[in-house]
């Protein structure tokens, strides 16, 4: 792993998810989680001042990188009211049981993980039948002209944004892993570059067997 991947990328993208562009987004989806609560990539921890102690018991938070977790775990003293469980992996092979977390919270992760299908099998798989995904990620643009530009700039963005890829969609992403999206907003976030701004925001559920 080179210099700018292992001390420069997290800070980068830790300052990044931390801007006024991206915070709302962040906070209207974590604030909705409930129960025992998984978050994939938690980053920092920017995430944490944002959870409702009183809707969530617990909190498992997953970042494979050693960089961010130490930012989490000192992000995670200055909130003794949530009982945290950090695992320092990533989400393509959990260590949880069948059918145990009540909400997924993703939040500008999906656009990053190497085997986003796997992912998604191992969150479809935790989640109790009824479970929800909590997601708010940038991703494709609708836009002709700017998923032409989000196509050509994807090979040079990657290197430079820690393998960030910018033509993935998060709702195209969890409908084929199977899930059932019960609510999606999406549109630019404010003072982001339009390549890089476009936001998907919703929930989608694990749906029950019959």
């Amino acid at each position: 792993m080179s210099l700018w991947s292992r001390i420069f990328v997290p800070r980068l993208v830790n300052c990044a998810c931390s801007s006024r562009a991206f915070n709302r987004y962040r906070k209207y989806t974590a604030s909705n989680a409930f129960g025992h609560v998984l978050e994939i990539g938690c980053g920092g921890g920017l995430n944490f001042a944002l959870y409702d102690t009183n809707s969530v018991t617990k909190l498992t938070a997953l970042e494979p990188d050693p960089v961010m977790m130490s930012a989490a775990q000192k992000q995670a003293a200055k909130h003794s009211d949530l009982n945290i469980d950090f695992l320092a992996i990533g989400a393509e092979r959990l260590p949880l049981d069948d059918n145990i977390i009540d909400s997924v919270v993703v939040t500008f992760v999906l656009c990053t993980i190497p085997d986003w299908q796997a992912a998604l099998s191992e969150l479809k798989r935790v989640l109790k039948p009824g479970g929800v995904i909590l997601f708010c990620e940038h991703g494709r643009s609708p836009d002709a002209a700017i998923a032409k530009w989000q196509t050509r700039l994807e090979p040079l963005w990657k290197p430079i944004a820690g393998g960030c890829h910018l033509t993935r969609s998060a709702a195209d992403m969890l409908t084929k892993a199977g899930f059932q999206i019960t609510q999606i907003d999406e549109d630019y976030a404010r003072m982001a570059p339009k390549f890089a701004g476009f936001i998907s925001q919703g929930q989608a559920i694990k749906a029950v067997e019959i």
